[in-house]
């Protein structure tokens, strides 16, 4: 015996009862309901979770750090299975007035395209996971991208819904978008914008999660933490967080740092300006002295015949560098005169620290322009330095204690 109507079963059991009529309406109802929840908690609490876990013994790594979209993909699923069961069959499960099945379809309609939304935007985060693992992710980021299919989606999505409420087909909705795409361009300008702007960055691989940048235009001076459709955040050095439109990024210069941590050293440029009056010819005695307190110097090849006290302090300076164990050998390592000023004649040192750590870079940096100001005076050099009030403090104390 066939049965094309759930009440077609429950009507033999209670036609003899008073009111049978409405029990037969009341019960296959209530049936039918509970049938939709009894599904939905089958396939929300033990298929997928079964599901779950044959995957995470498979790749127990990205299934752990899926978990979160994971569990919020199950239950939309689940939903949205229940909602097309309803839609496809309802007038095989419930009684009601032609009227109420109407107004149920378009209920069970809006929130099929909602639910259904909802789950496309799952299936990407998910997506947006397991690329997030892969070894070249944060090279080329997506994220942008993903925000842009979100929106996408919500725009479709309630293009539909629209739709269905005023019962018009969806061309009849998108022929009036032609009327306010100016408004609608006024509005979205700034994530249109982002959008071409974090096209080009994954294209280019301008910028990725963890890169040290320096924008000036907006004082931000530390590592990227976002990257998103409209902006990125920036949390600088001092552990304040700074927010950047992402087409910034494309229409105004920034500096990135990245290629100095990939590269083999972390270059030290410092300058020490020399007094003029200080600069003079070596005399013998004084090179020999220079020679016996500083073994690398008997180890210079081809000095001038007229050599200076600064030019031995750089060549000097300069084999000190190329030994040094904290000084990147593989870079280039020199010392150097600038042209000279009113302050003196600069002196530049100029190498690759070989540790790229903030604290260990700065550390070798003073470690060696401390050294060299310490050394200077052997060779007869001084540095040049403003003459401050604490000089003329001094001397009016002294003559007073006199």
């Amino acid at each position: 015996m066939k049965y094309g109507h759930l009440s077609e079963v429950i009507l033999p059991l209670v036609q003899e009862l008073p009111q049978g009529a409405l029990l037969n309406t009341l019960i296959t109802n209530g049936v039918s309901l509970l049938f939709l929840l009894l599904l939905y908690w089958i396939i929300r609490k033990l298929v997928l979770p079964n599901v779950e876990q044959f995957l995470a013994k498979i790749s127990p790594r990205r299934i752990a750090h899926l978990a979160p979209q994971m569990s919020k993909f199950s239950g939309r699923f689940a939903l949205v299975l229940c909602l097309l069961i309803f839609t496809s069959y309802k007038q095989n499960l419930f009684i009601a007035p032609v009227w109420a099945f109407t107004m149920l379809e378009t209920m069970a309609y809006v929130l099929l395209i909602i639910t259904g939304g909802f789950l496309l935007s799952s299936i990407i985060n998910i997506g947006n996971g397991i690329y997030s693992l892969l070894p070249f992710a944060k090279e080329v980021p997506i994220q942008g991208i993903v925000q842009v299919s979100k929106l996408l989606i919500f725009i479709v999505s309630s293009i539909l819904i629209v739709s269905i409420v005023v019962d018009k087909s969806p061309t009849y909705i998108l022929s009036g978008f032609g009327a306010i795409a100016a408004v609608v361009i006024l509005v979205f300008k700034d994530t249109i914008l982002g959008l071409v702007a974090s096209i080009q960055i994954a294209a280019n691989r301008l910028v990725a999660l963890g890169d040290w940048i320096q924008v000036d235009t907006f004082g931000a001076d530390g590592e990227v933490i976002d990257l998103g459709l409209n902006t990125v955040r920036v949390r600088n050095w001092d552990n304040t967080v700074t927010t950047i439109p992402t087409y910034m990024l494309i229409s105004d210069s920034f500096k990135n740092w990245r290629a100095m941590q990939e590269s083999a050293g972390r270059r030290i440029k410092r300058a020490i300006n020399i007094d003029f009056t200080s600069v003079e010819c070596l005399q013998d005695r004084r090179l020999l002295l220079l020679k016996e307190r500083y073994p690398l110097i008997a180890q210079l090849q081809s000095l001038p015949a007229d050599l200076t006290n600064l030019g031995l302090f750089r060549r000097y300076a300069e084999a000190y560098l190329t030994q040094h164990e904290g000084v990147n050998q593989e870079c280039i390592c020199m010392v150097r005169e600038l042209a000279p000023s009113h302050y003196g004649i600069p002196v530049e040192f100029y190498c690759f620290s070989r540790d790229k750590r903030w604290v260990a870079y700065e550390h070798l940096q003073a470690d060696l322009m401390d050294y060299m100001l310490s050394v200077m005076p052997d060779f007869g050099l001084r540095p040049y330095q403003s003459v401050s009030d604490y000089f003329g403090a001094n001397k009016v104390k002294v003559a007073a204690l006199k």
